[in-house]
């Protein structure tokens, strides 16, 4: 049993102001109940008048926060202002023997369905924002005037949407007219010739040419943004509870529900809810889509992180629903990888729908339906809602804006029209599916009918034989600053997915040296699902309040605390058969062979530092000291610097020289005497910029953001020399960026390193300023090269149309690279994404200082690291994807206690440099086609269905390899193992 605190004395004051500020709405709202999301609960006390026998009762219920209402224990019913449900059913026809007496609970967040920001929307939280409750009361509803204002608002609609050219808008007009003149509000029995008027209107139907609106129920809901994780949990009941009722009294009605995070967490805090949706899903009406983890953002996680947003999705789906799901649904995000077809080609997805690009602030994409085709050639079906939103309505103006805005009109007969609140809006309500009921079949409009993804889909695919084909990237021409805001959630982001490609790869090859070895199988799926959490597409992103960017970087921390003690664990078991002293493991988690200049820990706390060579995918022993200096294979690095403060850094296959401030002037490839630095200009140049956008804080940089470019220049003679030479040399600088922000950085150069690092650290506290260093390069291209997810595309470097200047800014992951033939330059980065070569100038964004809906975002402290490396010939032949790499995936020094290896070893090596290995882990679990775990990955996207695999236990001894042709060409290759191989299966 756990000891209570000890009692402490109390002191009148200190503990009043303790209690005080607990509950203060100004100070310590970080840590008090003010901070926190708050629930209130309401009970309701019913008594049900006798007269009302027969009648519609509803209980009426308006607050600014959204509600949920529960009756006997279990949630029934959302209540959500704007959503417009503000009315609980507690029966459609109250019955002489029914109960006039019950007791129901409210429970009111007090937060809108947009968070609780001050005077705008994407406001920070306000924390003395108030909510009221301004209506609880008992009304009969009278369905009969609900029916007649519904047919009154679609004739209306119908009247001005199809204007005066059109004959059956006057139809619509004097029915409705017609309706008022039989009409009479006072006298309910005048209501059913009323309704005749609207039926027989409604009933006169169209031609077989009509276009075909698939309305689907929906109910987007953002995983975080302007409100925490926890109240994401209970939007989703609010909305979902609500769509159920709507669904009993509504057989037709079918609703598509994505995210498995969502659903997994209404299965733990809501099980008897949960259960009913199994129940609907089995009658077909509520469906799971997507396939994801959860709705990610489209750009910025890796390749390997977007299989596994699919395979956790995927998985996830299949055992709770007994299906995978065909179509990929991401309604929302800021763009979208052109790799993004093959991965989902590998995941048993065919077709794709989504939004966002309809936010183009320059160019209108050109087409709704059509086939998108990725980096390898994969094809997928892709479809906007052509009404330009995933929350329709059903208004007559919605359903014409559908046909109207179609662009592919001729091509395609068929559209989504989704319809329903978001973000706890709790989704459709009963007045749109009144609505489209009656417009399924009327003259003077298309068809409407209540579908769901996979009929809308089979249409489209019936008739595709005219739609075009879009290659390569979908590029969102806005919200372009998410790849650069909350530098912090980027980097964590980077680190955590290194670091479960470690893990993974020891575990696995601890698995296989070792019959002891436990996979540690569900922790990595923990893991890995908290890092998929965070890739959501208003996390990754950094446009989200500061509560959001809090819980991510303590999940971060979470990934990195578990993985680096499983590191351990599995560096521990793979040596667990060689003797030797207790030392260090010297661990290359890449498939190519790396010598590389490392800092091994010494006792009390010191490194020194040392060279080691170690082999792919393996280990080596640490080098046994020697003296005196060692024969070293390659030129040892110089440094000299000049009576000038000028420093030249060489290690005979780079020259570097920086000027008295730290910019660099020069850059030789020493083997051509190739200089990369224009001529007459500098690099490592840092720029700010004026970043005000014009709405979209945390989202936004707009094209004006260039015209206020600022250098920031430092002063000569603050470089000195840091390490003086031999296995590496360093010189360092600081620099003052402004009267608040500052800089210090280290610039590195390793024996037998292509490329010259600079380690950065900057102390940033800065307001709707952008910071980023430029790289003028002598070099001439039109295209230059960014690695995206497993592989690279081109973007013009100029602006010759207004596509071209739309992509401003853009991203990159690991490398982007700017060549003409024979010589090239590339910019690497540790934990970067944003980025731009314009004209010949390579520039990577750094940080930004956005304060809306997080006005902390970017503040403190940062370090990052990013490189320079000049090169002969292509980027593939010069080794830019493997120096990029290895920059991001250091070499790992593991402590083994008791059984340092004294030999090398390697599990893996490939035999072509244009073929990465990037992932080996345990099969777990079965999957379709060539992505999935327990299968390997073809070279090309595949063509066919795999069978699914079993299930297979913690103790599998079965391991995944996911390769990838990186060069952009087609390749033979061998993978050469180690291991002992039973059956290999491609």
């Amino acid at each position: 049993m756990a000891m209570a605190a000890a009692p402490a004395l109390k002191h009148w004051r200190t503990t009043l102001e303790r209690v005080e500020k607990f509950v203060s709405p100004l100070y310590f709202t970080d840590c008090n109940l003010r901070g926190r999301w708050w629930t209130c609960w309401f009970r309701v006390e019913l008594t049900i008048p006798e007269a009302w026998v027969g009648q519609e009762v509803h209980l009426c219920w308006e607050s600014d926060g959204e509600g949920l209402v529960w009756r006997d224990g279990e949630p029934v019913q959302g209540l959500t202002k704007e959503g417009e449900k503000t009315s609980y059913v507690l029966t459609d026809r109250l019955g002489e023997g029914d109960p006039r007496s019950l007791t129901l609970y409210v429970e009111v967040a007090c937060n809108g369905l947009l968070g609780a920001g001050k005077g705008s929307m994407i406001a920070a939280p306000d924390p003395e924002k108030m909510f009221r409750l301004s209506r609880a009361e008992l009304a009969v509803f009278h369905r009969d005037v609900h029916n007649l204002l519904v047919d009154l608002e679609l004739l209306l609609g119908i009247a001005k949407g199809l204007g005066k050219d059109s004959q059956r808008s006057f139809q619509a007009l004097y029915t409705a007219n017609q309706m008022v003149n039989v009409c009479d509000p006072a006298q309910p029995e005048t209501f059913p010739a009323a309704q005749a008027l609207a039926s027989r209107f409604f009933c006169q139907r169209g031609g077989e040419s009509q276009h075909t609106i698939h309305a689907i129920g929906h109910c987007h809901i953002d995983t975080a943004w302007l409100w925490p994780f926890k109240e994401t949990v209970r939007k989703c009941a609010r909305s979902w509870v609500t769509t159920l009722q709507l669904m009993e009294q509504n057989p037709e009605f079918i609703f598509a529900c994505s995210q498995a995070q969502q659903l997994e967490w209404v299965k733990s805090h809501y099980p008897g809810l949960y259960s009913r949706l199994q129940e609907f899903a089995s009658r077909g009406q509520f469906v799971p889509v997507g396939g994801t983890w959860v709705e990610m953002d489209g750009n910025l996680p890796s390749g390997e992180a977007m299989v596994r947003q699919f395979l956790q999705g995927q998985n996830f789906f299949l055992q709770e629903f007994g299906k995978m799901c065909s179509e990929f649904w991401l309604p929302d995000t800021f763009g979208y990888s052109a790799q993004l077809p093959q991965i989902m080609r590998g995941c048993g997805i065919r077709c794709f729908l989504t939004q966002k690009l309809s936010w183009n602030l320059v160019n209108s994409f050109p087409h709704h339906t059509f086939f998108w085709e990725g980096l390898d050639g994969s094809h997928v079906l892709v479809h906007f809602p052509p009404g330009d939103s995933y929350g329709m309505q059903g208004s007559v103006e919605e359903v014409l804006k559908t046909v109207a805005n179609n662009r592919d009109k001729g091509r395609a007969n068929h559209s989504a029209f989704l319809f329903g609140f978001g973000d706890g809006g709790g989704g459709p309500t009963q007045t749109m599916l009144d609505r489209l009921k009656r417009l399924s079949n009327t003259d003077g409009l298309p068809r409407v009918q209540l579908s769901s993804p996979r009929q809308l889909f089979s249409a489209l695919e019936s008739g595709s034989g005219q739609l075009c084909t879009w290659v390569g990237e979908l590029f969102l021409e806005l919200h372009n600053a998410t790849y650069t805001t909350h530098a912090q959630i980027k980097k964590g982001n980077r680190e955590c997915e290194r670091i479960l490609h470690d893990v993974e790869l020891l575990s696995s090859l601890a698995l296989a040296r070792s019959a002891q070895f436990l996979y540690p199988a569900a922790q990595l799926q923990r893991l890995w699902r908290l890092l998929l959490l965070n890739q959501f597409h208003d996390v990754v992103t950094g446009s989200c309040i500061q509560m959001v960017a809090e819980d991510a970087m303590h999940h971060y921390e979470d990934i990195r605390s578990c993985g680096n003690t499983l590191l351990s664990n599995a560096a521990t078991a793979l040596c667990a058969g060689d003797p030797g002293p207790e030392g260090l493991l010297i661990v290359n988690t890449l498939p190519w062979k790396r010598t590389e200049v490392m800092a091994l820990p010494k006792p009390g706390g010191a490194h020194s530092l040392a060279l080691v060579t170690v082999p792919s995918m393996g280990y080596a022993p640490v080098p046994a000291p020697t003296s005196p200096q060692p024969l070293l294979p390659q030129q040892p690095v110089s440094v000299v610097q000049e009576t000038d403060g000028s420093v030249t850094l060489d290690n005979g296959i780079i020259r570097v020289r920086l000027d008295p401030t730290g910019r660099l002037t020069s850059l030789v490839l020493v083997a051509s005497g190739r200089e990369a630095i224009a001529e007459g200009a500098v690099g490592n140049q840092f720029v700010l910029f004026d970043d005000v956008p014009l709405y979209w804080d945390a989202w936004d940089v707009m094209d004006y953001h260039l015209e206020t470019r600022k250098p920031v220049l430092g002063q000569p003679g603050t470089l000195a020399v840091g390490i003086e030479g031999g296995l590496r040399g360093s010189a360092w600088f600081l620099l003052q960026i402004s009267p608040n922000s500052r800089l210090s950085q280290e610039v590195v150069l390793d024996i037998g390193c292509p490329y010259v690092r600079f380690h950065t650290e900057v102390h940033w506290h800065e307001a709707h300023k952008f910071l980023k260093v430029e790289f003028p390069a002598h070099v001439r291209s039109s295209q230059a090269t960014y690695e995206i997810q497993f592989g690279h595309l081109q973007r013009p470097t100029h602006y010759n149309t207004s596509w071209d200047w739309a992509r401003f800014e853009v991203w990159a992951h690991r490398w982007m690279d700017l060549s003409e033939h024979g010589f090239g330059l590339a910019l690497l980065n540790d934990c970067k994404y944003g980025a731009s070569v314009r004209g010949s100038i390579l520039s990577l964004s750094l940080l930004r200082a956005p304060k809306a809906p997080d006005a902390t975002a970017d503040m403190g402290r940062h370090e990052f690291t990013y490189a320079l490396m000049p090169h002969k010939g292509s980027f593939q032949d010069a080794g830019v994807i493997q120096a990029a790499y290895s920059l991001s995936f250091p070499l790992l020094a593991l402590p083994v206690p008791g059984r340092a290896p004294t030999t090398s070893w390697s599990a893996f090596s490939l035999s072509s440099p244009a073929v990465v290995l990037e992932t080996v882990k345990q099969a777990r679990g079965g999957m379709c086609r060539g992505w999935g775990p327990g299968l390997g990955t073809p070279l090309a996207s595949p063509t066919s269905p795999v069978p699914l695999q079993a299930e297979s236990s913690p103790q599998s001894r079965s391991l995944v390899l996911r390769l990838y042709e990186a060069h952009g060409s087609h390749a033979d290759c061998w993978l050469h193992l180690s291991l002992p191989v039973q059956e290999a299966i491609l």
